[in-house]
């Protein structure tokens, strides 16, 4: 009876042993394991589909030429600052069209003329610079201040556009459209426009100091 006590000891043991081998195995093929049916995958993948529908789409340059030659791409000409000087304009608003309430009650009639600067503020600065001036700008320029290029007509030519010229000095640059220049009252460039009060400051940097401002630079 001890041999037949110690045998079955031995074979629970056994038992024990074979059961805790395959939970282990179980467990450690859980992973990889296929439970219930499986389908193949139809949709296609999503990283193929983009760049298939990527390589289908034209060239820019191609289709439209060098971004300098894009229409939108085309700033308002200024002349060129023949002397520093100081003035102060107003940028006076004009509504083009009548504004109501949800009522229908007349709140501003066509031709209401206003002050933006009496309700709104401007906290950096514009640089209004032709692209032979640019380095000059950049220089000048804070960080949280605007730079915006204005074109210097047919005398001058540029074959890079902001874009370009953004990504090769490392910081965002802005075209001048036609009405601002008109709101703003610019005539020339260089010129640094600043709030000041309820008025802008526009200070036009003429030849003699750009020339002095490169010379401190060095």
């Amino acid at each position: 009876m001890p041999g037949d006590a110690i045998t079955n000891r031995r074979h629970q043991f056994g038992a024990a042993m074979l059961a805790t081998a395959i939970c282990a195995s179980s467990a450690a093929y859980a992973d990889t394991s296929t439970i219930g049916r499986t389908w193949p995958i139809v949709e296609p993948d999503a990283l193929n589909e983009i760049e298939g529908r990527a390589g289908k789409v034209p060239e820019m340059r191609k289709a439209f030429g060098a971004r300098a030659d894009w229409s939108a791409m085309r700033a308002a000409t200024l002349a060129d600052a023949s002397r520093s000087q100081t003035r102060q304009v107003v940028p006076f608003y004009t509504l083009d069209r009548e504004i109501r309430l949800p009522d229908g009650q007349l709140l501003y009639a066509r031709g209401y003329t206003f002050n933006p600067l009496a309700y709104v503020s401007l906290p950096q600065r514009l640089i209004v610079v032709r692209p032979r001036d640019l380095v000059w700008a950049l220089r000048e320029a804070k960080p949280a201040d605007f730079v915006l290029l204005a074109a210097a007509g047919t005398s001058e030519h540029t074959s890079a556009d902001p874009i370009t010229l953004g990504e090769r000095y490392g910081r965002p640059l802005f075209l001048l459209e036609e009405r601002v220049k008109a709101r703003l009252g610019l005539t020339v460039a260089p010129v640094v426009v600043r709030q000041i009060g309820q008025k802008l400051e526009l200070s036009e940097v003429g030849p003699e100091d750009r020339s002095s401002s490169r010379e401190h630079a060095r």
